[in-house]
C-alpha cells in the first residue's frame, strides 16, 4: 500500500483541523490467538461458549473461537499510540466519550489482522474538542472485517491537577507515556489514505445460533444483569486490554485528573454490555454494530467494589433483512453510564 504524503508548513499545521485525514498503517500484522480471545473473554466476563469452545464456535459456523466484539480495541491500542504521541498534541490526557464497532465478519482465532489509523474528525462542543480516531481491520485476503471509530475528548493542563504529571511518570510501565507530546522543529508531514478499493468481509454463516426472528416483538425486555466490578478486575483488564491509564487503579491519580475515585474503562464497560447482550441473542458474532455514547464513568472504591446493572429492549425490527435494534442500558451508582447505547443484530 502506498501512503501519500502532504508537507504541511508550521502554520498550517499550528491547529488540529489540518491534520484531520491524517493516515498510517500499523506496522506488522495482528495475529489472533486462541488464548488471547478467552484471555479477553474472561476480562470482560463473556462466558458465550463460542468464545471458549473451538467445537461449541464450530457449531454456529466458526473456524475457531470467536473474539468477543469489542476484542478489537487490543490492536487498536497498540496502533493509535503514534497517533497521539506526534499527531493529536496539545492534551495532557483524553477521556473517552463514544464508540462505534461495525463487525463485518466475526474475526475469529486465527485471524491476521492489518490495522490502520486515521484522524477523521475534529469537532468543537461547548468549547472541548472531540476528537475521532478510526481503525480499520483487513484479513489476509484483504477484505476489511472490522471498522472502529473511537471519541475521546483532549483535556488540557488547566483543567487538571499540576501534580498528576509527577504523578503518572511514577505511576506508569516504563515504556509507556501517556502525557502531551511537543511538536517537534521538524515540519509536519501530513500522509493521507490512499484512494484503493475497499472489499468489505462478511457473514456468510446462516444464523441458526440467534433467536429466531419470528419470536420477537418491538419493546420486548433482556432480563436484567449485574456484573460486579472489583480493583483486581480493573487491573486485569488494563493489563490484557493494554489500556496502561492509571485512572482506573490508582486512587491518587484518579483525583488529580478531577474523578471522586478509580474508575472503570469505558471499554471494559461495554464489552460487559456486548457480553449481556449475545448471552441473550445467543450468537456473539450475528452483531452488525454497536454504537455506545459514554455519559458518566463507573466508580470502582476499594472497599465496595462497583456494580454495573444491564438492560435492555428491542427498539426496531425488519423483517426484509431479518434484524433488530437493541438498546441497551447500564446503570452503576443509580445514574446512566451509558448515555445511548444500541446494537444491531442479525436473528435467525
Amino acid at each position: 500500500m502506498v501512503r501519500v504524503t502532504i508537507t504541511v508548513t508550521t502554520d498550517e499545521s499550528a491547529g488540529l483541523d489540518a491534520r484531520v485525514g491524517h493516515y498510517y498503517a500499523a506496522d506488522g500484522t495482528y495475529e489472533v490467538g486462541r488464548e488471547k480471545v478467552r484471555e479477553y473473554a474472561r476480562a470482560v466476563q463473556d462466558y458465550h461458549p463460542a468464545h471458549w469452545d473451538p467445537v461449541a464456535a464450530a457449531a454456529l459456523g466458526y473456524s475457531g473461537v470467536v473474539a468477543p466484539l469489542t476484542f478489537t480495541s487490543i490492536p487498536a491500542m497498540a496502533a493509535n499510540r503514534a497517533l497521539f504521541e506526534s499527531v493529536i498534541v496539545g492534551y495532557d490526557t483524553y477521556v473517552q466519550t463514544e464508540q462505534v464497532f461495525e463487525q463485518h465478519r466475526p474475526i475469529v482465532a486465527g485471524d491476521q489482522l492489518f490495522t490502520d489509523v486515521e484522524l477523521t474528525n475534529v469537532r468543537r462542543i461547548a468549547g472541548k474538542d472531540l476528537i475521532t480516531v478510526t481503525n480499520t481491520f483487513t484479513d489476509a485476503v484483504g477484505e476489511r472485517v472490522h471498522t472502529m471509530h473511537t471519541t475521546v475528548v483532549g483535556v488540557t493542563a488547566d483543567e487538571v491537577d499540576p501534580a498528576i504529571t509527577d504523578s503518572v511518570r511514577t505511576a506508569m510501565m516504563h515504556d509507556v507515556n501517556i502525557l502531551s507530546q511537543a511538536d517537534s522543529d521538524e515540519a509536519y508531514v501530513k500522509t493521507v489514505r490512499p484512494a484503493d478499493e475497499v472489499r468489505f468481509g462478511s457473514d456468510t454463516r446462516p444464523a441458526t445460533g440467534a433467536r429466531s426472528f419470528g419470536e420477537l416483538s418491538v419493546g420486548d425486555e433482556i432480563p436484567l444483569h449485574h456484573a460486579r466490578l472489583s480493583r483486581g478486575d480493573l487491573v486485569n483488564y488494563a493489563g490484557v486490554a493494554g489500556d496502561a491509564n492509571p485512572i482506573h487503579w490508582d486512587e491518587q491519580i484518579a483525583r488529580l485528573a478531577g474523578l471522586p475515585d478509580v474508575i472503570a474503562h469505558g471499554m471494559l464497560t461495554m464489552g460487559l454490555g456486548a457480553g449481556f447482550v449475545s448471552a441473550w441473542s445467543g450468537d456473539p458474532g450475528a452483531v452488525t454494530r454497536y454504537a455506545v455514547r459514554l455519559s458518566q464513568p463507573a466508580i470502582v472504591s476499594a472497599a465496595e467494589g462497583g456494580d454495573i446493572e444491564y438492560s435492555g429492549r428491542i427498539k426496531s425490527l425488519d423483517p426484509e433483512t431479518r434484524t433488530g435494534v437493541v438498546i441497551v442500558v447500564a446503570k452503576s451508582g443509580g445514574r446512566k453510564i451509558f448515555g445511548l447505547a444500541t446494537m444491531t443484530i442479525r436473528f435467525a
